[in-house]
């Protein structure tokens, strides 16, 4: 019966063991590298997927969305494949300027010149098992892929969904950079 609970146990992939899995993935590529608050320090819930990170692929950063998103752009047009990670949509507001008409128009302003791929990770902010107040659990995942051009947005609704999308985030050869949109709340629930 053990055997069968521990096989049973392994052939379901939670929710934050698929993050983890996916982080693990992208930290095998040559080119990848991690940046943002809460890379290298404890501090969001984001940080436990990237412990396995060989720590020469982490930048911690201030708190400094702005200069983040303007610190992925350059990675990217230098041959990086930045993964930029803003703990919750909240914070990520403060780079929009930097997103919508820097990472999302390289490819439109240059005539194809420039193929960048980079990588945005944030998430909805947990409301459970303590609701932090509204200005940390935005949803403004409809409204980015209004104003982006060229940027793939994806919402990670199921752990089933999590590891495909950032190998398809990783492999793609179209020079267009993706934003995965995680649930914290699903952390510990899926």
């Amino acid at each position: 019966m053990q055997e069968q609970e521990k096989e049973f146990n392994f052939k379901i992939m939670k929710y934050f063991d698929e993050l983890k899995k996916s982080m693990n993935y992208l930290g095998e590529n040559k080119k990848t590298v991690f940046i943002g608050q809460a890379v290298e320090q404890p501090g969001t819930t984001m940080f436990n997927t990237l412990n396995d990170i060989n720590p020469n692929k982490l930048i911690e950063l201030p708190v400094a969305e702005e200069m983040q998103m303007g610190i992925t752009t350059g990675l990217a047009l230098n041959g990086n494949i930045p993964i930029s990670i803003f703990p919750r949509w909240n914070f990520l507001l403060l780079a929009i300027n930097q997103l919508v008409n820097h990472l999302d128009k390289i490819n439109i302003m240059s005539n194809n010149g420039y193929k960048t791929k980079a990588i945005i990770r944030t998430s909805i902010g947990s409301q459970r098992p303590l609701h932090p107040q509204h200005q940390h659990i935005g949803d403004f995942t409809e409204e980015v892929k209004k104003m982006c051009t060229t940027i793939e947005v994806i919402k990670l609704n199921e752990p089933k969904d999590i590891f495909p999308s950032y190998e398809k985030a990783i492999n793609r050869k179209d020079g267009r950079s993706t934003m995965l949109v995680e649930f914290a709340d699903y952390y510990n629930e899926k």
